[in-house]
């Protein structure tokens, strides 16, 4: 089963680059509702594996990214198209939110 993809502030924008939508959840270790996110985040990436990117990004460790675009409260969920960002959800929410915000952008 597939994982999601630990994403940096060095290979962020590679990963933007891919031809299939991409889902990057950010979080860090000291936040509970990332802890309660973050399986769902597992289970999406196998779900969704070939379909779609998954990916996460521990804020902590790579703030540029996180300062750039803007995120001030985690866990914060987006998702990117094209390399644009076509959708956003903060705070945590069902698997089902999460799969239908990710179908609309296959």
């Amino acid at each position: 089963m597939a994982k999601a993809i630990e994403i940096t502030d060095a290979n962020f924008e590679e990963v933007l680059k891919s031809d299939k939508p991409v889902l990057v959840d950010f979080w860090a270790e000291w936040c509970g509702p990332c802890k309660m996110i973050g399986p769902i985040v597992e289970e999406l990436a196998g779900d969704y594996e070939g379909k779609a990117v998954i990916g996460k990004v521990d804020v902590d460790a790579n703030p540029a990214v996180a300062s750039a675009l803007g995120i001030r409260s985690i866990p914060t969920l987006m998702f990117f198209k094209n390399g644009e960002l076509v959708d956003k959800q903060v705070g945590a929410v069902p698997k089902a939110v999460l799969s239908q915000k990710l179908d609309a952008q296959l």
